[in-house]
């Protein structure tokens, strides 16, 4: 009924927020901004507030390389100071997708308002 991410604890609630069901929109995001390498969109989902630490960079470089073959991200090679590094840049198509993420997480957000406003109104909801 909940969906993955729905679990409860001997029965107190859902488990905390897991990020990384929201890791792809994140890394088109800040891609959307500049170019960047792995380490860099690790670091910046927790300044921009997307993750309380810095997100396994595994996970980062699965999601990256899975969303280069779906055409959402493309790289290259930088070098330059220190060792060789791939940075990934958005696509039209990521571009497309990412907008595709943000209509549905308006709609999501909407949801939660209505949600959180009957809650704390009091409103007794019940079936009829």
């Amino acid at each position: 009924m909940f969906g993955r991410g729905w679990r409860c604890r001997r029965g107190v609630g859902p488990a905390p927020r897991r990020v990384e069901q929201f890791v792809i929109p994140c890394i088109l995001l800040l891609l959307r901004g500049k170019p960047a390498h792995g380490y860099a969109l690790s670091v910046g989902m927790v300044e921009r507030g997307f993750a309380a630490e810095p997100v396994d960079l595994s996970l980062i470089y699965r999601a990256l390389r899975q969303m280069e073959i779906e055409g959402l991200v493309r790289s290259w090679w930088e070098t330059g100071l220190g060792p060789a590094r791939r940075v990934y840049a958005i696509t039209p198509l990521g571009e497309e997708r990412l907008a595709t993420w943000v209509q549905d997480l308006r709609a999501t957000h909407d949801l939660l308002e209505r949600f959180l406003q009957t809650y704390e109104q009091g409103t007794q909801v019940g079936y009829r």
